[in-house]
């Protein structure tokens, strides 16, 4: 049987802070967006909205329903609170992740397996954490599954992989479950958007090569692009797909890893670590152009060549 794609950009997740999924849904509908009702996810602690894209993607606008002193001091739900990987702690609210489309733990492939294969063969050290479920209840009751991939990066890196490395979301319950396309109104725009053109991820410069190795044991596939010089590049790129892309096409979203190029880049990488600094949205002739924000992020939008 052939290696499934690791390269099928399924989400990217916005963090606000706790208690916010209302009014940061509200914010996006002022940028033209059409968001829709997600649920709260199955360790009680988060819950999301979605912006369902005519790819087949989606940003997932997240928060924690409560701040971690809203649990009893000494408590495991405020030890859960406080552990998780997308709390005060360790994130800036913002773009703080992106996911992969995985594999369902029922089709037996082990995308983990599958990465710290290539990760052995080529030298890059890449370490995914085995396989582990999660879930979502949709605020009309269904109950949504699926198996969670996620990079492990040692202390002594002095990284953060969560955010810079994507993790992998498989589905054991149908995925239009989880992302509803169906109505097609679902994934209309008034902005205008087609789909995701670009994900760009900041490290610093030091880090540059061994993320781009890593990423390349992640994705499959060598950069397609390097810019700079051949001798000393300062930015990646890898064409990926996406869940309804059709193999090729200008529509088809980039991963940009690069190292920051100004003062906005660098201040954004010296307080917040290597991590996704803009998304970037395939647009129809017409419409939005230019940059814009998101209550902590930065958004571009490109008009799209027909």
């Amino acid at each position: 049987m052939p290696e499934p794609l690791t390269k099928i950009l399924d989400h990217i997740v916005h963090l606000t802070p706790p208690g916010t999924v209302n009014l940061v849904s509200q914010q996006f509908r002022d940028l033209g967006f059409k968001v829709i009702p997600g649920g709260r996810h199955a360790e009680g602690l988060t819950e999301n909205a979605l912006v369902v894209l005519p790819d087949g993607a989606y940003l997932e606008l997240i928060s924690f329903i409560y701040p971690a002193s809203h649990y009893p001091p000494g408590s495991p739900e405020r030890h859960r609170r406080e552990t998780m990987p997308w709390s005060e702690a360790y994130k800036y609210p913002g773009w703080i992740d992106y996911a992969f489309l995985g594999a369902s733990n029922r089709s037996g492939v082990s995308i983990s397996h599958i990465i710290n294969e290539r990760g052995r063969a080529d030298g890059s050290g890449v370490r995914y954490n085995h396989e582990v479920s999660g879930g979502r209840v949709r605020a009309d009751g269904k109950v949504l599954e699926w198996v969670i991939t996620t990079p492990s990066v040692q202390s002594d890196e002095g990284q953060e992989g969560r955010g810079a490395l994507p993790f992998f979301c498989g589905d054991v319950t149908p995925r239009e479950w989880r992302v509803p396309l169906d109505p097609p109104s679902n994934s209309e725009h008034p902005s205008g958007v087609l789909g995701i053109a670009h994900v760009k991820v900041l490290v610093a410069p030091e880090w540059l090569d061994r993320f781009s190795a890593q990423l390349t044991s992640v994705i499959g596939d060598p950069p397609s692009e390097s810019s700079s010089s051949p001798h000393s590049p300062s930015e990646y790129t890898w064409l990926l797909e996406t869940p309804l892309s059709k193999g090729s096409g200008t529509s088809r979203p980039h991963l940009i890893l690069s190292a920051p190029v100004d003062e906005e880049e660098r201040s954004y990488v010296a307080e917040r670590g290597p991590g996704i600094f803009e998304v970037s949205f395939w647009v129809k002739h017409g419409s939005k152009e230019g940059a814009s924000t998101t209550p902590y992020g930065r958004i571009t939008w490109q008009v799209i060549s027909m």
